[in-house]
């Protein structure tokens, strides 16, 4: 009853709309989020076992990787409000995962490849619930911080294409480094920008937030593969 007289108040039922439409976009997200790591790992199991991606030089690899990433990005933009907005986003997650296979298949060739893998898998868990946690007990408005984390995305991505040609250990191991706390950065400001309502689609929060995980989980692999990899 006192539910029902609170309900009749003035802002109290819309306020309370709002609440819970924020709450089913969080948990529809976490639900995609969950279900996109299973294409994930099936497009990487098929670039691994069938070895597609490793025969690619890296030149023909990034653009490759690039070009189906934005077409990707771009199509899930235009379908998510319609029907075909989850089948997309989940081929796309297909299509990182064998995207993934290369880096993939270098790692298990070390001896304790499998246990380099497993432990990249659990510091990529351990980041993004710190950084769920954080973004549901911090009270601070976050949006000018993504403007910073853009830069620095940006700069990694023009760092990354140059290391291509390079091919430098030490920059790729600083663009590593560099990565996880970008990318760190940004699944907490997505995620709290769910939660305050800045993001209503779940949708486009799950490709965000899906886009730093597998950002963090690579760069994880890559700075344990370096640092780590034991030859046979």
């Amino acid at each position: 009853m006192n539910e029902q007289r609170l309900q009749t108040l003035p802002g109290f039922g819309s306020a309370g709309k709002l609440a819970a439409d924020r709450n089913r976009v969080l948990r529809n997200t976490y639900w995609l989020l969950a279900l996109s790591m299973v294409p994930t790992v099936l497009g990487a199991w098929v670039g691994v076992s069938t070895g597609i991606t490793a025969a690619l030089g890296n030149g023909l690899s990034a653009i490759i990787f690039l070009a189906g990433a934005f077409g990707f990005m771009f199509a899930i933009e235009k379908t998510k409000n319609s029907a075909a907005g989850v089948p997309v986003l989940l081929a796309f997650t297909f299509f990182m995962g064998l995207m993934l296979a290369r880096m993939l298949a270098v790692v298990l060739g070390f001896k304790n490849g499998t246990s380099l893998v497993m432990t990249a898998f659990a510091g990529t868990g351990v980041v993004f619930i710190g950084m769920a946690t954080l973004a549901t007990v911090i009270k601070r408005d976050l949006t000018g911080m993504g403007k910073f984390l853009f830069v620095g995305a940006l700069i990694l991505l023009a760092a990354g294409i140059v290391n291509i040609f390079m091919q430098s250990t030490a920059l790729m191991m600083t663009l590593s480094v560099l990565a996880i706390v970008i990318f760190s950065g940004f699944i907490l400001f997505d995620i709290k920008r769910v939660i305050d309502g800045g993001e209503t689609n779940y949708i486009s929060a799950t490709l965000s937030i899906y886009l730093s995980i597998y950002n963090v989980f690579q760069s994880l692999l890559a700075i344990l593969g370096i640092a780590g990899g034991e030859r046979e």
